[in-house]
């Protein structure tokens, strides 16, 4: 496999303001009303992120809980987060959401990059996550943003 083959990226135009987009993404208890993979079931109010190095909370479908530690972070236009297992280290893997002004409204790029993954039990389910999985929750996001 090569580590071209290990980065997943979707894109779209939301007919809404980048700001507007960016705080459903950087405001984690939003994140579950767009997640397109249906994993987020909760994150506590009051973790909105404002920087490198910030870690939010949540909890995933199965109960379990996850920290997400935020590695890039300009407001309003990019933000990537390696998630873990709640007190543990990232495994690796990176989530990331880059918005950019574009004619009639916000391209928003979504990437999954699993290059450093080093967790062998999360390798099925990262070859898993299609274009098709991150368009899914750019599409719910354009729904709530575009209201």
């Amino acid at each position: 496999m090569t580590e071209q083959s290990r980065i997943v990226t979707a894109e779209r135009l939301i007919v809404a303001d980048a700001a507007d987009i960016f705080e459903l993404i950087a405001d984690p208890a939003q994140q579950p009303r767009w997640d397109g993979n249906d994993n987020l079931v909760q994150a506590p109010d009051g973790q909105r992120v404002r920087a490198v190095g910030d870690v939010f909370e949540m909890v995933i479908h199965n109960g379990q809980g996850r920290e997400n530690h935020v590695v890039e972070f300009e407001e309003g236009r990019r933000i990537a987060w390696k998630p873990a297992p709640t007190g543990e280290q990232p495994r690796g893997h990176v989530w990331r959401w880059e918005l950019e002004a574009a004619a009639g409204g916000t391209l928003v790029r979504h990437t999954y990059d699993w290059t450093a993954l080093t967790d062998e039990s999360r390798l099925a389910r990262a070859r898993a996550t299609t274009a098709d999985s991150l368009r899914a929750s750019i599409d719910r996001l354009a729904a709530l943003a575009e209201r």
